[in-house]
């Protein structure tokens, strides 16, 4: 089964990535390689069943012989790039194995490449490959050094547990498990970019609840990171294989996840003209479209949804007029989380949802971020707080929560979740399990009241709380001990002393018969 082959792949992968590349290259660099190679080959490989379908018995190098720049370009209006003859990933194998590879064959495709992408697929490919750099010296001091560094990658990504012709599955499972393998090696360096499959599919479930056959269905993730958040929310719609089913858009301020977050879209077989995915910082520029000369143009979205940095600065100097935050207030500089959530709230249509990831801080926080919270309940734009168990994230051990927002509610009751004690301990994580799934999306779909674990709090209930969102405040998880009986307790002490003094007593008599005591 496909999940077999992604588990052998896995287990095969790690043992093979820490035996060759140990001593050769660091983790953080190898990443931008193996994933660029990863993808090069999925394209490659994408291109040739392509032009085994559309040949009818002739071969690539003859139609490009004939007319190259025809030949590129009825290419490129199919897939929205091109491959020249003899640049395909299987070109390189074949060199390596007549050992005759060199760097400058490899370097020499991705220049081809690059000049030829469509037009239109211009913002999904371009500068994808950018973090690969074959004269840096983290591949090696000299040609021959990085050659042989390149070459362990591409026969590793030669082994059939990497055979990507099986299909899209298989794909996306050997990408997601490399991603999740490097977060979690390097924590530090990815796993900001890596929201756990068990959060996000709370989130997916929630926001695509009654929207599932919907045709036309817009989603967005403002820090994108990898893209799982966008791709595990896809997943619960029924027509997401569908090309123009479901339109992707992401903003991403660091280079190397948005080059990842294009290659795990792509990869995961969706066409690049249903994604729009932008380099930027999303507080600093308001894509998608906002302020176009001068005049309000947002586009908005049926779900949105992100995992933000947590409490970061950010440049918040006369934002009073941005739309974005205007009717709420302006998110203190050093914490831009409710910034995050404005953005997100902004951009989602009347009939949209938003979720959210933040760090519990924004449930109880007071000055500028208190007054924003008050306008969000007074407007009754909360639907539901969801708090989560600590460790759950690579990056950072602090629990978090998730808020559930919508534009225009008739209600005024907010659903508050305590999820907290549900979970499995792994190593030095914790992880939820289906059931903890399953019981907090049941619980907030349906808004039900769960004794010790979930609330519906009216309005009047948070305003008497001083408009403090803290889910202790809601949810009673104490459990009473049970009354002790102290006069059974003292009954209990009595027959305790007795039994001593009657072995003191004992041992008294042995030490008189031995002559010890008189």
């Amino acid at each position: 089964s496909t999940l077999d082959r992604s588990s052998a792949a896995s287990d095969v992968y790690k043992r093979q990535l820490l035996n060759q590349t140990r001593g050769q290259i660091g983790l953080t660099a190898y990443k931008d390689y193996i994933f660029g190679l990863l993808f090069y080959k999925y394209l490659s490989e994408k291109a040739t069943q392509w032009l085994g379908e559309v040949l009818r018995g002739d071969t690539w190098e003859n139609v490009y012989d004939q007319d190259p720049v025809r030949a590129l370009d009825y290419m490129k209006q199919k897939l929205g790039y091109a491959i020249q003859p003899k640049e395909f990933f299987k070109d390189w194998e074949a060199a390596i194995h007549e050992e005759r590879f060199n760097i400058p064959m490899i370097s020499d495709t991705f220049g081809h490449f690059n000049q030829q992408i469509a037009f239109e697929a211009k913002d999904d490919f371009e500068g994808i490959f950018d973090g690969m750099r074959f004269d840096s010296s983290d591949l090696g001091s000299n040609a021959q050094a990085r050659a042989s560094v390149m070459i362990s990658m591409i026969e590793l990504l030669s082994a059939p547990e990497f055979d990507l012709s099986t299909g899209g599955d298989t794909v996306s499972d050997i990408y997601e498990y490399l991603l999740e393998k490097f977060a979690t090696v390097l924590a530090s360096d990815m796993g900001q970019y890596y929201t756990p499959k068990e959060i996000s599919e709370v989130m997916a479930r929630i926001l695509t609840f009654g929207k599932a056959d919907e045709d036309n269905f817009s989603i967005y993730d403002p820090a994108v990171g990898s893209a799982s958040l966008l791709i595990t929310t896809a997943s619960h719609m029924k027509h997401s294989d569908q090309r123009g089913a479901i339109k992707y858009f992401g903003q991403e301020k660091d280079a190397t996840p948005y080059r990842l977050a294009r290659m795990n879209l792509m990869m995961h077989n969706i066409e690049y003209n249903d994604i729009q995915i932008h380099h930027a910082d999303t507080l600093e520029s308001d894509w998608p479209d906002g302020v176009i000369e001068g005049k309000d143009t947002p586009r908005m979205f049926d779900a949105v949804m992100a995992n933000p940095p947590y409490s970061a600065h950010w440049n918040n100097k006369d934002r009073e007029d941005d739309p974005r935050f205007r009717e709420y207030g302006i998110a203190p500089k050093t914490k831009a989380d409710y910034s995050f959530l404005l953005h997100c709230l902004y951009h989602t249509k009347e009939s949209g949802r938003v979720a959210i990831i933040l760090p519990h801080g924004v449930l109880f926080r007071g000055a500028a971020e208190g007054r924003i919270r008050k306008a969000l309940i007074d407007k009754h734009q909360i639907e539901a707080v969801i708090g989560f168990p600590d460790k759950l994230f690579l990056n950072t051990g602090i629990p978090v929560c998730v808020l559930i927002l919508k534009k225009n509610r008739a209600n005024s009751d907010i659903l508050f979740v305590d999820a907290s004690q549900g979970f499995e301990k792994m190593k030095n994580q914790k992880q939820l399990r289906p059931e903890d799934i399953d019981k907090i999306t049941e619980t907030v779909i349906h808004r039900k009241a769960v004794d010790k674990y979930s609330h519906l709090a009216t309005l009047e209930e948070v305003i008497e709380n001083d408009y403090n969102l803290n889910i202790p405040r809601y949810v009673d998880t104490f459990e009473e001990e049970e009354s002790i009986d102290l006069a059974d307790i003292q009954g209990q002490i009595d027959e305790v002393d007795a039994e001593i003094a009657k072995a003191n007593q004992t041992l008294a008599n042995y030490f008189k018969e031995l002559g010890v005591l008189k």
